[in-house]
């Protein structure tokens, strides 16, 4: 849990600091998350962290049913599911508003940081999806949710990637189950990271060295 916790507190941190930084011209630009443009994905992500406050609100399911691999499941990510997905941070950005973007940002994760410190460490949760987790488990979930959007608007921004080294080491360690990268792909975490989430694409030779490993793909949506 500690770890998970530092990896949310620090990447929820680097972003805050870059939102302060982007004018409304940055704002609208698009992403690799169509039809989301910047202020869109910043406010999906808004919703993202701060959904533990909530959740650690309402009533504790009896145990856990699902960890974080399993939480990204295909049958979550359906198209009706990814078109609820995109309509509401699409309605969010407008809710929200261009100005106050960035102190929403701040205020949700620190409320999220404050929710978690308060609770059980072995507290468990259910998810808007009606999965039973551990909040340890749905907190990895967040990271990878600040941390591989951080790449998209990194990309969308021109700027290089902003990810801290403690979310790259949760996400890679989700991504890959706690294994080495697959022998003979030699991967740094960013690079594991942007191919296993589609975010850079496989060669046919990492592709085939993948297939032999049964490395497991996760699902994602946006």
């Amino acid at each position: 849990m500690r770890p998970v916790r530092a990896a949310f507190s620090a990447e929820c941190g680097r972003l805050s600091e870059i939102l302060t930084e982007l004018t409304d011209d940055d704002l609208v630009r698009p992403t690799d998350c169509p039809p989301w443009n910047v202020q869109d994905l910043i406010a999906h992500i808004r919703t993202g962290v701060g959904r533990l406050t909530d959740m650690l609100a309402a009533p504790a399911p009896p145990r856990a049913e699902v960890d974080a691999a399993g939480y990204f499941g295909t049958a979550k990510f359906t198209a009706e599911v990814d078109a609820d997905r995109i309509a509401g941070g699409q309605r969010e950005a407008l809710r929200v508003g261009r100005a106050a973007l960035a102190t929403e940002f701040d205020r949700a994760w620190r409320a999220t940081e404050a929710a978690i410190a308060a609770a059980p460490p072995d507290r468990v949760v259910r998810t808007r999806h009606g999965d039973a987790m551990r909040l340890g488990e749905f907190l990895r979930t967040r990271v990878v949710e600040v941390g591989v959007h951080g790449l998209d608007l990194a990309a969308a921004l021109g700027r290089p990637p902003w990810l801290t080294p403690p979310a790259a080491v949760v996400i890679g360690d989700l991504l890959t189950g706690g294994r080495p990268t697959p022998a003979g792909l030699s991967w740094d975490r960013l690079t594991l990271i942007r191919k296993a989430t589609g975010r850079a694409v496989l060669t046919a030779p990492e592709r085939t060295v993948i297939d032999a490993a049964g490395f497991r793909w996760l699902a994602f949506g946006r």
